[in-house]
């Protein structure tokens, strides 16, 4: 179950210009300030690959950090964006990639971060997604995601349906008018963790007031 990979593309592409102005919610740049601090910490001196990077927010934070990113997503729209953003070093790739297969990326990486991806796994591909991406990481390597927590009256509405397995949807209207209906889990703590058994050492889960990340270690 979940959502045609098709449908989602194309609210993205569309999206893509307004997409950072959740960025801009002033409430809530003192968390998003904190996170790129730890997040500097985290990627310091690390090979990273990005899932689902978008017009390129976090990439710009990780890569002043990381000796070297790979940033990816499925839109050529949002990589477009990304690409005209700043990266000093010179240390910033990117590549049209899909965050199930990621094929074509390699598998030396020594860290992962997926940014706002993971709510739109739906429930029954989570291991396949995590398995699949342990598979291009070093042994060892820091995983770190991050995420929305439901805020009632905050949070994009929620459609009023689950589908069989169980996902929830989210109901966005862009700029242009149009609605759609987007796949949008919010996991619990527990779901995390049943999702990383067996998969993922030493998980630690931290969350704040809009936001939740979830750091882990690949297996040695």
């Amino acid at each position: 179950m979940g959502q045609d990979s098709r449908d989602i593309l194309e609210y993205y592409e569309r999206r893509r210009r307004e997409y950072q102005r959740m960025y801009d919610i002033p409430e809530r740049q003192g968390e998003l300030a904190d996170l790129k601090r730890k997040f500097c910490e985290w990627f310091d001196g690390r090979d990273v690959l990005e899932i689902a990077c978008g017009t390129g927010y976090w990439t710009n934070c990780i890569a002043a950090a990381a000796r070297s990113v790979l940033a990816t997503d499925l839109s050529e729209g949002v990589l477009e964006l990304a690409r005209q953003k700043s990266y000093p070093k010179g240390n910033v790739k990117f590549a049209v990639a899909d965050a199930f297969s990621l094929a074509g990326v390699g598998s030396d990486f020594s860290a992962a971060l997926a940014g706002f991806w993971f709510s739109h796994v739906p429930i029954g591909r989570r291991r396949e997604f995590l398995v699949n991406l342990h598979s291009h990481l070093k042994a060892g390597a820091t995983v770190v995601m991050v995420d929305n927590l439901y805020l009632p009256g905050r949070s994009s509405p929620q459609a009023p349906r689950r589908d069989a397995e169980g996902n929830t949807y989210s109901v966005r209207q862009l700029s242009d008018g149009s609605r759609w209906e987007i796949l949008k889990n919010f996991p619990t703590p527990a779901e995390l963790a049943d999702a990383l058994a067996g998969v993922g050492m030493a998980p630690s889960y931290q969350q704040g007031q809009y936001y939740w990340t979830l750091k882990y270690q690949t297996p040695p």
